[in-house]
C-alpha cells in the first residue's frame, strides 16, 4: 500500500500547477489531502475519478476557502470517519478517516499558531487530540496518521533551529508534545529510514527559500509501531511543486 500526503495549499491551485498529472504519474493507491480550501461541489470530481480513485471523500471547513482535508482511494475502505467528534476541531475540518480490513488511514491538518489566540488553540487541540488518538487506538491499532502537523521535531528538521527556537512550530512546548505523541506507539517513518539533515517539506515563498533548501519539515506520515515490520519506504518528494509544500509518501505491505 503506497500512500502519499500532500498538503496542497488550495486544490485548485494545485490543478492548475499540474497536479493531477503528477498524481497520475506517481499512482499512490491512497492520498491525504490537506488545506484543499474548496468545497467538493466547487471541484471537478471527474478529474479524480479518471485519474483511477473512484472512492474520494472531502471534509471542509465551514469557513470557505480556509482549511480543509480529503482522501482518495483506489479500494473502496470499509468506514470513512469524518471529523473526531470534538466541536472545534471539526469546525474547521482537520480530520478525516477511512478504514480498511487492516489499517486505517488518517489525513489530519493541526493549526499554525501564527498569533497568540492560534497558539492557545493549537495547544488545546494538541492535547485533545492526543486524547482522541490514544482512545482510537483501543478499536484501530493500525494507524497511519498522515498531514501537516506543523511543528519540526529535532533541530535536524529546520533549517535555522537557533534563531527559530521561539517561533510557533518549533517552540519546546510543541515539540515536546510531537516527540511524546510518538512516545505513545508511533514512528516517524520518515526518519525510521533515513537520519540525514536538510530534509524538509515546507518552505517559504520568500527569499528564494525553496532553491536554497531553508525549509521546515512539518509534514509526517505518522505509523503506529504495530506496523513496524510492514514498514517498506518513507521518502519526500520534494520535485512535486504545486504547493508550498511538498509531498510525504509511506508505503506499507499489506
Amino acid at each position: 500500500m503506497k500512500i502519499i500526503s500532500y498538503n496542497v495549499n488550495g486544490i485548485r491551485a494545485a490543478i492548475k500547477k499540474g497536479f493531477m498529472d503528477w498524481l497520475q504519474k506517481t499512482d499512490p493507491d491512497i492520498v491525504c489531502l490537506q488545506e484543499i480550501k474548496a468545497l467538493k461541489e466547487q471541484l471537478d470530481i471527474d478529474l479524480f475519478e479518471e485519474a483511477g480513485y473512484p472512492y474520494h471523500y472531502w471534509y471542509s471547513a465551514q469557513k470557505k476557502g480556509y482549511s480543509g482535508v480529503a482522501i482518495l482511494s483506489k479500494e473502496k475502505p470499509e468506514h470513512i470517519e469524518f471529523g473526531t467528534g470534538i466541536s472545534y476541531m471539526d469546525f474547521e475540518g482537520r480530520n478525516l478517516r477511512v478504514d480498511f480490513k487492516d489499517v486505517s488511514v488518517m489525513s489530519m491538518y493541526l493549526p499554525s499558531g501564527t498569533n497568540l489566540d492560534r497558539l492557545d488553540l493549537k495547544l488545546t487541540y494538541m492535547s485533545d487530540l492526543r486524547e482522541y488518538v490514544d482512545n482510537l487506538k483501543i478499536s484501530h491499532p493500525n494507524l497511519i496518521i498522515c498531514g501537516d502537523y506543523n511543528i519540526c521535531h529535532e533541530a535536524i528538521d529546520i533549517h535555522d533551529p537557533v534563531r527559530n527556537k521561539n517561533v510557533s512550530g518549533f517552540l519546546p512546548v510543541e515539540r515536546e508534545w510531537i516527540g511524546n505523541f510518538m512516545d505513545s506507539g508511533f514512528i516517524d517513518s520518515f526518519r525510521f529510514f533515513n537520519k540525514n539533515p536538510d530534509h524538509y517539506t515546507w518552505w517559504s515563498y520568500r527569499a528564494n527559500a525553496r532553491n536554497n533548501n531553508k525549509g521546515w519539515r512539518l509534514d509526517y506520515a505518522m505509523v503506529s509501531k504495530t506496523l513496524e515490520k510492514r514498514l517498506v519506504r518513507s521518502v519526500i518528494l520534494p520535485e512535486a511543486r504545486h504547493s508550498d509544500h511538498c509531498p510525504i509518501l509511506v508505503e506499507i505491505e499489506t
